[in-house]
């Protein structure tokens, strides 16, 4: 379905068009094919080609292929895992050639993982070619963009001086707190994962079994297969590790009750996850203790019901950190999740630093005033600011999630759709990719 679709796109527009094949020779086919066959299966993941991350990018290709966050038992898993390396290693090849050749300056491009946009990503910044990644966002109509990396790195390592010292106002707050409310439903999102959620407490703690008069620990999964990138902070080397570990510590910890939601997208996402976090908590724990309830990803309850009710909550790589923080909710962060490096949550760094903060549990409070109003500063920054919308793009309730609305070549000149002017800035001057929205009619933002 999707073969010829860039020749598609870009055909029209009368520019140059470029194959892969056209741009390795069959001496690099032939060590590619040689390599991927027999280089060592655990050398895989960290092989590099003159520093650039041939393997990882791989290995993420595969997972998310799998829909999985191993291969271990995956019939097909290691073939699959060296086509992938056969094809990072000619995309190397090829993009080295089109640098010599063109001589690129800036390379903008979709994700900016996997294969081959990973690859695309490693090579330009090995020739110090200036990289800009984009994504869709959260907020319909919304796109990210992010200078040298994909933002599944670079909103960790943002300076807090770009949102800190922002004129914070009421109407800011009004704005940024409707949206959080919004996104219990999805309704101003592109996509939404469950349209009535079960919000009543007393249904919630009797079909779950939860008494929420005793000290309750919320944790948050993610989809297991999703972006699965080396990232040195993270406390453990994968989120499935980090599940059962903390498992391991709750079962010794009878005084608390740890409330386990799995993340609903690996049942509702566009790509459904093949190993499911339930199913690896029965294989590790075939009984688990009263005090520990694993909501399952199909079960409409509303995470955001429970997880109010937590004393805190602790999170690995998902985003729900920024939006629990804005309403006060302590958060402990053991991987790559975006609200860490904002001095708002307790971030661990190793799993002994991990435990550490387990140990000061339950907290007793919630976040301090201050805490809180910068929490939310960062989720107006997050939400209004990072994600640029563009009013020419029409969300279709389908996929893709978006068609192009122009009338002419005049709805794309410069004054005409402010966020097109800070994309196009960004990508041309190398400014910051922050949409100004405190200066915005809010009017004129996406519903």
């Amino acid at each position: 379905m999707y073969k010829r679709q860039g020749y598609r796109t870009y055909r029209p527009l009368g520019l140059p068009i470029h194959r892969y094949s056209e741009w390795v020779t069959s001496q690099e086919r032939e060590a590619a094919r040689e390599l991927s066959r027999s280089i060592p299966l655990a050398d895989i993941a960290a092989y590099r080609v003159d520093g650039v991350a041939v393997g990882e990018h791989a290995l993420a290709g595969a997972l998310r292929y799998f829909a999985k966050g191993d291969l271990d038992d995956e019939p097909h898993g290691e073939a699959v895992l060296r086509r992938y390396l056969e094809a990072a290693l000619l995309t190397t090849y090829a993009l080295h050639r089109l640098v010599d050749r063109f001589g690129f300056q800036i390379a903008c491009f979709h994700h900016g993982i996997y294969v081959p946009q990973g690859l695309v990503g490693e090579v330009a910044r090995h020739r110090e070619v200036r990289v800009v990644n984009w994504h869709t966002a959260y907020r319909k109509q919304c796109f990210i963009f992010s200078h040298h990396d994909c933002y599944h790195h670079t909103l960790m390592s943002e300076s807090t001086a770009v949102w800190e010292n922002m004129k914070w106002t009421p109407e800011l707050e009004r704005q940024v707190m409707d949206y959080l409310e919004s996104r219990r439903r999805g309704t101003r999102d592109w996509i939404s994962f469950h349209e009535k959620p079960e919000e009543d407490l007393a249904t919630i703690a009797k079909d779950l079994g939860i008494d929420f008069s005793k000290p309750c620990i919320g944790l948050l999964t993610n989809v297991v297969w999703d972006a699965q990138l080396h990232y040195p902070a993270n406390a453990f080397p994968n989120m499935l590790r980090w599940v059962m570990e903390t498992i391991g510590y709750f079962m010794k910890r009878p005084d608390l009750q740890l409330i386990i939601r799995v993340h609903p997208a690996e049942v509702r996402g566009t790509l459904p996850s093949r190993q499911p976090v339930v199913k690896e908590i029965r294989k590790h724990f075939p009984v688990l203790p009263e005090n520990i309830i694993v909501i399952p990803p199909e079960c409409p309850v509303s995470t955001y019901a429970v997880m109010e009710q937590c004393d805190s909550v602790i999170i690995y790589g998902t985003k729900t950190g920024v939006e629990l923080s804005s309403l006060g909710v302590p958060i402990i962060v053991a991987g790559e999740a975006w609200i860490r490096n904002k001095g708002l949550t307790l971030d661990a760094h190793t799993a002994e630093q991990y435990f550490q903060l387990l140990d000061r549990l339950p907290l007793g409070k919630r976040m301090d005033e201050d805490s809180v109003r910068r929490a939310r500063m960062y989720a107006y920054h997050f939400f209004f600011r990072r994600m640029i919308p563009l009013s020419m793009m029409e969300p279709t309730g389908g996929w893709p999630p978006y068609r192009l609305r122009l009338s002419g070549l005049d709805d794309l000149m410069p004054g005409r759709d402010a966020g097109l002017d800070v994309i196009c800035r960004g990508i041309l001057e190398g400014r910051d990719f922050i949409y100004r929205a405190e200066l915005e009619n809010p009017s004129s933002l996406p519903a």
